[in-house]
């Protein structure tokens, strides 16, 4: 969204961005440089956590937030400065802030750092490679020069301010009932990066539905050529025991932060005898999330996709997906 020579907007569509890595990437391509702010310290009540992080690019383009619409404008106006002169600044909003005439309405106090990066930033390919091959970066900033370089094995977690950007979440969706239409729309809308599989499915999906990748080969192929990653969430909603089975029998061993199956609690124990009758062990079974989804009273096929999803992203606050404190480093949820 620009806001350069224009008023600032009545409604804040910028917050509506999650994910401002491929904002950076696509900076970065055009050798455009950009301000990037970051929340480094909350006091008190924030409706936005640290590491949370705005985008300002030098064409007044803002992505992303850092609270909850009290000062994001005159953060913007900050970052439009920072372009012009280079110079990183600490911001301070709240008690104890030179900036009285900005309140913050939970009463709180946080601190948002803006720096300047060049497009030619070292750290800029480095998290292209991350995004690329589906691998977290951490990458440490200098709170008194703006420097960001990526962080090594042997970094002293005392130094720099850290954060560390994870892909986006894979959902890896099996079936072609409409509840898995429901939840690919909705997943794609979130953001998350999804891959549906119908079982010897049509060639084409409909044409309201959206996602990353289509696979309408046979199961039997297996999940191996999905590389299911620690980011990436399975959930089977074939109505099929066999299929379940063939399915999950691959995805319960591997490296996949949450594995799901679609079907009544009447049939655990039949999925769960089979399972094992494949060789999946009860620590492996134990992962399992069945039925799929929250518990929600869900009857409608987009209700059933909320309390799934509701459930992938419940289960993907882990530590593998988080912003390192460099006063504790204590894993937190990185959201941007």
């Amino acid at each position: 969204m620009t806001t350069s020579n224009q008023a600032w907007p009545s409604w804040p569509v910028y917050g509506l961005v999650d994910d401002i890595v491929p904002i950076m990437l696509r900076c970065a391509a055009d050798q455009e440089p950009f301000a990037l702010a970051t929340v480094v310290k909350v006091v008190g009540s924030s409706p936005r956590r640290m590491g949370s992080e705005m985008l300002i690019t030098a064409r007044g383009e803002v992505y992303g937030y850092v609270s909850g619409g009290c000062i994001e404008a005159a953060v913007a106006e900050e970052a439009r400065q920072c372009l012009n002169d280079r110079l990183p600044r600490m911001l301070v909003y709240g008690e104890g802030s030179p900036h009285i005439d900005i309140q913050l309405t939970c009463g709180g106090r946080i601190e948002v750092f803006v720096r300047c990066v060049e497009a030619g930033s070292q750290w800029l390919s480095c998290l292209a490679a991350a995004r690329a091959g589906r691998y977290a970066l951490e990458v440490s900033t200098n709170l008194r020069t703006g420097e960001m370089v990526v962080v090594g094995e042997d970094w002293p977690a005392s130094i720099g301010y850290r954060c560390r950007y994870t892909p986006p979440t894979r959902l890896v969706l099996i079936g072609g009932d409409p509840v898995t239409l429901a939840t690919a729309m909705l997943a794609s809308h979130m953001g998350m990066e999804v891959v549906l599989w119908r079982h010897h499915g049509p060639a084409e999906l409909p044409h309201q539905v959206s996602v990353s990748t289509y696979l309408a080969g046979s199961l039997y192929e297996g999940l191996g050529s999905l590389k299911i990653d620690e980011f990436t969430a399975v959930y089977c909603l074939t109505h099929d025991l066999h299929l379940d089975v063939l399915a999950l029998e691959q995805a319960l061993p591997s490296s996949a932060f949450c594995v799901g199956v679609l079907g009544s609690r009447s049939k655990r124990e039949a999925r769960a005898q089979a399972l094992q009758a494949h060789g999946v062990s009860r620590l492996s079974l134990s992962r399992l999330r069945s039925p799929a989804g929250i518990a929600i009273e869900a009857k409608t096929p987009h209700e059933i996709a909320l309390s799934i999803l509701a459930e992938v992203v419940s289960l993907s606050r882990s530590e593998a997906h988080g912003l390192f404190d460099q006063e504790t480093s204590e894993p937190m949820r990185l959201a941007v």
